[in-house]
């Protein structure tokens, strides 16, 4: 007789329920489908013609150390070139100052752990990034959506939430937001780091998309202007590959020292070999060779995405037109219910995101939709939006 073991999960695993994201994309497999559905980038995009050559040089310099177990903050190699590469983007970081995480996802995981207790209120944007949810769920918080509009979170809405007090922390993705596409325009960023600084808050600021920049200027990030209020967290994934899962983060020394702390009884240290591979390929120049190939791939796919919502959809509806990232976000009529759209679109072999998923309150965002264009041409891109725009004109 098989035994049952429901009597002995944790109490908090009612709050790790599987991602709906995850659930609603298991059709995305079926033969034929299009999926404009998932975020990931494409494979295309991997530094492949390189990567034996990376393997090489790191086992030619490092040899079995490699392969060996290593310090927990990261490869020290590595968060020498981490250290060079934020301070690219204007963040002043000693490598002794950088931990390396399994992905960036990582990060997010290991301050809830540190940060988070039963009940504690953590502000988010509507919508939000939901991998940063997931990973926030199982230390049982509360959280205080904040308001944002077409150029991301609206910093009165921020103030307001820190004045009414008691907000252990604020969850933000300030460039080429997942969901939505959005960034913040610099003035904004400089006013919320001037109400994080007036009311002693600390942020998380996701920065997983802005090297994926296809027009227009670079905007710093909201830590170079609050530096001791901001946890920075970044990965290679989207510019390197993401299954070797190397992400980082620069925090305030307090967190940096606790995150450690929960790194070594979760993982001991992200993988050597990984760490390695990505060391040589920031060191060598290889990234800043690269990555006008990954952006030269993804623009005309945006291109083509933000084309056929031209062509294709009715009115009434209105999309996101960002400069940058993985991610178009289109609002259609106010209660127009987007998850029975999402069936009726795979039914005809085209799938996407129902935008409700990424509210903490699945009752907003109904009448939304997240499209992803890196993981298919233009052409089929194309048909995709086509067949979206024919169901929507049919259910408005």
């Amino acid at each position: 007789m098989a035994m049952k073991f429901e009597n002995l999960l944790a109490d908090r695993t009612e709050n790790m329920r599987s991602n709906a994201i995850r659930e609603i994309l298991k059709v995305v497999s079926q033969p034929g489908m299009i999926s404009l559905a998932g975020g990931i980038p494409a494979q295309e995009s991997f530094p492949m013609n390189i990567m034996n050559t990376l393997a090489e040089s790191v086992t030619a310099q490092y040899g079995a150390a490699a392969f060996q177990y290593d310090m927990t903050e990261g490869f020290m190699p590595l968060r020498e070139a981490l250290s060079a590469y934020v301070k690219a983007r204007g963040i002043s970081a000693t490598a002794e100052e950088i931990i390396v995480t399994s992905g960036s996802q990582g990060v997010l995981d290991a301050l809830g752990k540190v940060l988070i207790s039963k009940g504690d209120r953590i502000a988010v944007e509507a919508p939000t990034y939901l991998g940063a949810i997931s990973a926030f769920n199982p230390y049982e918080p509360e959280y205080v959506r904040m308001d944002t509009d077409d150029d991301g979170l609206i910093p009165e809405s921020l103030e307001a939430v820190l004045r009414a007090g008691g907000v252990k922390f604020v969850y933000l993705v300030p460039t080429f937001q997942n969901p939505t596409g959005r960034t913040l325009p610099l003035e904004r960023r400089q006013e919320i780091a001037r109400i994080l600084e007036k009311y002693d808050a600390l942020l998380v600021e996701d920065d997983p998309y802005s090297a994926l920049r296809y027009r227009g200027t670079a905007l710093p990030p909201v830590k170079i202007f609050a530096p001791d209020h901001v946890v920075y967290v970044s990965t290679l994934s989207k510019v390197f590959a993401p299954g070797l899962r190397v992400g980082f983060c620069v925090a305030p020394e307090l967190i940096r020292k606790w995150l450690v702390l929960v790194k070594q009884g979760t993982d001991l240290h992200t993988s050597t070999f990984n760490q390695a591979l990505a060391a040589e390929y920031l060191s060598g120049g290889h990234l800043d060779h690269h990555l006008p190939d990954i952006c030269k791939l993804y623009r005309p796919r945006q291109e083509a995405m933000l084309d056929a919502l031209e062509k294709y959809f009715p009115d009434g509806f209105k999309w996101s037109a960002p400069e940058g990232g993985m991610f178009l976000w289109v609002e259609g009529p106010k209660g127009m219910d987007m998850e029975p759209v999402y069936w009726e679109a795979v039914a005809r072999k085209a799938a996407f995101v129902p935008g409700k998923f990424f509210y903490t309150d699945v009752r907003e965002g109904i009448e939304t939709m997240r499209l992803n264009y890196t993981m298919a041409d233009a052409a089929t891109i194309d048909r995709a939006v086509r067949i979206l725009g024919e169901v929507v004109a049919e259910s408005a």
